[in-house]
């Protein structure tokens, strides 16, 4: 089969904090190989992604919501296949300092910033421009976030592109660019389930990690190195069952060779996740009111409060640079 893409208008969102209504449109991207995935251009979300099984049915892997409506309620959607940002993890206190400045988040989580804020990047609608080429298939998606978002210094030119390609793969590229000194980090927030459906207990999951982010009862990095994971439950750098654990952790990689691979036996579906970022956060969605375990969080991306810690990798981005991160999904079965 040819590979094609389809765009159709879905709604039309609310509107928020004063934002005018604006349509939704919906983009398949189907390679005609046997993935495809559908995209939203509300929050540039992942709504779903198909992919084949041992036998070649095809199944979607990503935890979807009923409605356009169910996207935009926040008591229904923590964040459900959205790019996530200006900074996808917590900053502790809302709070950092660029060149002796102070600059203060919305508190969206307590005390705490998180994702952006509560009227982050997955709560607007991004344009978007669709594009063949050689049967790659992408879409491109731009936001421009003003200079003062939820307390962001710079006005910020955000960009998202999904690829799907015949050999199975999907990425995400991700670039930014900004006005003004300001901190960045984007990722993707799927609840990945290669089931299918029902709960994620029977996966396998591996991390390329021998070492987590130590956090305190908020999920605050406290002071100090990372844990040593050898030979603790939380060590998977060989792959074993997710089982009934909740997991909610920042892992650092150990290099770039791969990140996380995750393996459905019943299915044989499998995906391996390779990405320029430092670690990755998984989540077994234990918090997910009404689909609790539903899908599992693999989210690349820098690592949680990083303003705040000259021992983390660097999220600073200032005006002539360019932010780049590309994570890429690999599906096969066996």
């Amino acid at each position: 089969m040819a590979a094609t893409i389809r765009r159709e208008t879905i709604g039309t969102t609310a509107g928020h904090r004063g934002q005018k209504p604006t349509d939704v449109d919906a983009y398949t991207l189907d390679s005609g190989e046997g993935l495809a995935v559908v995209v939203w251009t509300y929050g540039a979300g992942l709504v779903e992604v198909l992919a084949p099984d041992r036998e070649g049915r095809t199944g979607n892997v990503v935890v979807r919501l009923a409605d356009l409506d169910a996207y935009q309620d926040r008591a229904t959607n923590p964040y459900v296949g959205s790019t996530v940002g200006r900074y996808c993890r917590c900053v502790a206190d809302g709070r950092f300092r660029l060149d002796g400045v102070e600059h203060r988040l919305d508190r969206n989580d307590g005390a705490h910033h998180i994702h952006g804020g509560s009227l982050g990047f997955d709560r607007y609608v991004w344009e978007a421009e669709a594009e063949r080429s050689d049967g790659l298939l992408s879409l491109r998606l731009r936001l421009d976030s003003p200079d003062g978002d939820q307390g962001y210094p710079g006005a910020l030119r955000a960009e998202v592109r999904y690829q799907v390609s015949p050999d199975g793969s999907l990425a995400f590229e991700y670039r930014a660019t900004t006005t003004a000194s300001t901190i960045v980090g984007l990722t993707n927030h799927a609840f990945w389930n290669l089931a299918g459906g029902g709960l994620i207990d029977g996966h396998l999951l591996a991390v390329n990690s021998s070492r987590a982010v130590v956090f305190d009862d908020h999920l605050i990095p406290v002071a100090g190195p990372p844990a040593d994971l050898t030979g603790s439950r939380l060590d998977h750098r060989v792959s074993k069952p997710v089982g009934d654990r909740r997991l909610d952790n920042c892992f650092l990689l150990d290099d770039p060779a791969w990140a996380a691979e995750l393996h459905d036996p019943a299915s044989g579906r499998t995906m391996r996740v390779v990405t320029d970022q430092p670690a990755v956060g998984v989540y077994s969605a234990d918090g997910f009111t009404g689909r609790r375990r539903s899908g599992l969080c693999l989210e690349a991306g820098p690592l949680p409060d990083a303003p705040n810690r000259d021992d983390y990798p660097p999220v600073r981005l200032d005006p002539g640079e360019t932010y780049r991160h590309r994570t890429v999904h690999h599906f096969s079965a066996r």
